[in-house]
């Protein structure tokens, strides 16, 4: 998952001074930072972001500095080379090509985070390329540019507020995914049992589909109670939702299977819910089953990568 929130933040925040663009643009070997990498720079010096880990920003910064003082939008190569490994290279053994390029009407327009931003709030992705030789950014998919697709922040709404639940919040949390717990028995869903999270005690049906979940967002029940779960994946399989998973044994699921089914929805529609929910490392105890679910999790957004 590329994150690029901040840069996007800083950007609007310093909208109207003089600002540089980096991008990663490609990447070969053990390139520290992923494809579609930003890093946003301010003419005072000031930058937000990162397209290498530390490697090669001292270079790019230059670079950005000098397109901002008026250099053309520009494409460079940065690997291991004898006499510049350490100074301008990576270490590590990795390539990367970095687009710098001005944020103006003549590179990337500023109003384009604008929409990177309002296509997030509203949890759809964006699409913008840019034509590598002359450096300006439209937006859209366009055949043979470079194309960055931006993507809204990864949530996750757990269902069930049981133990495997704590585990996975914060598993979640640590992988930048932002969990929210729903359950409407009380005294499993509190502050106590889940510092710091989102916690709604509606029924999942409601819930589910009041937070509108589409590619980015995640759906897991864990309660193993049908009145609980079966509500929260009939919600999620009538949305776009990314990911959608379930607990429990495989005999259990196949029931499951069979009870959505009677309700109407096909076995394409069905084939959405990952069951047993995630991935099959022999996991035992609550905390590595909350690990296997996360994997899941991941395998089922980077599916389409």
């Amino acid at each position: 998952m590329i994150d690029n929130e901040g840069v996007i933040r800083k950007a609007m925040e310093w909208r109207g001074a003089p600002l540089a663009l980096a991008t990663v643009v490609s990447t070969w070997g053990s390139a520290p930072r992923p494809r579609g990498s930003h890093m946003i720079v301010h003419r005072d010096g000031r930058f937000e972001g990162s397209i290498s880990g530390g490697c090669v920003e001292t270079d790019v910064l230059q670079r950005a500095a000098d397109v901002i003082a008026g250099r053309p939008g520009h494409l460079q190569s940065y690997g291991v080379t004898d006499g510049d490994a350490w100074s301008a290279g990576l270490p590590c053994g990795g390539e990367i090509s970095v687009l710098v390029q001005p944020v103006s009407p003549e590179g990337f327009p500023p109003g384009l985070f604008d929409r990177i931003a309002a296509a997030s709030a509203q949890g759809r992705s964006l699409a913008l390329s840019t034509d590598l030789e002359t450096a300006l950014t439209v937006e859209g998919a366009v055949e043979g540019r470079f194309v960055n697709r931006y993507r809204p922040p990864r949530r996750l709404l757990i269902v069930g507020a049981v133990q495997i639940a704590q585990s996975l919040s914060v598993l979640a949390c640590a992988i930048g995914v932002t969990p929210i717990v729903i359950d409407p028995r009380g005294r499993f869903l509190t502050k106590e049992r889940f510092p710091g999270v989102v916690l709604d005690d509606r029924w999942p049906d409601d819930a589910v589909a009041d937070y509108r979940p589409g590619e980015s967002t995640a759906v897991v029940t864990l309660s193993h109670d049908i009145k609980i779960d079966d509500p929260a994946l009939i919600a999620a399989l009538r949305a776009p939702t990314g990911y959608i998973a379930a607990l429990g044994s495989r005999k259990s699921h196949a029931a499951r299977l069979e009870r959505l089914s009677a309700l109407g929805f096909t076995p394409q529609e069905l084939a959405r819910i990952d069951g047993p929910a995630g991935l099959d490392i022999g996991a035992t105890g609550a905390a590595e089953i909350a690990l296997s679910v996360a994997a899941g999790m991941i395998a089922g957004f980077n599916a389409d990568r």
